[in-house]
């Protein structure tokens, strides 16, 4: 018990990396802007569309959190009208197969028929 307890200890000053992905996907529409993402590179408008109930301030914050994570990466073309368009990077990626792991644990718990998801086409 005596190395388990300094084991915890060392670890008091570390943040928990659950509780780190957590903070960083936790927040009301992170997840579900990231599955739109993996269907593709997606315009603003777009991801309003297909994300009812989220208003446009609330995009933006939440697109501009992931993208300072690195999730996310937002390409500006200089056009009249200006148009963004926004994509998942390659450590975005990595955050898919927990997102699978999590649709295949809601489709059980649910007991119902697939619906269309990015992520069902991604699951082996």
């Amino acid at each position: 018990m005596g190395k388990q307890m300094s084991k915890m200890q060392d670890c008091q000053n570390v943040q928990c990396p659950i509780e780190f992905t957590l903070d960083v996907l936790g927040g009301k529409w992170a997840i579900p802007i990231l599955r739109e993402l993996f269907d593709g590179t997606r315009r603003t408008h777009q991801l309003l569309d297909a994300l009812p109930g989220i208003s446009s301030k609330t995009l933006m914050v939440r697109l501009r959190e992931l993208e300072r994570h690195g999730l996310v990466e937002r390409q500006v073309f200089a056009e009249v009208p200006l148009h963004v368009e926004y994509s998942i990077t390659d450590k975005g990626q990595q955050v898919q197969p927990v997102l699978s792991a999590l649709y295949q644990v809601g489709q059980l718990w649910l007991e119902q028929q697939d619906c269309y998801c990015p992520l069902s086409e991604k699951v082996s």
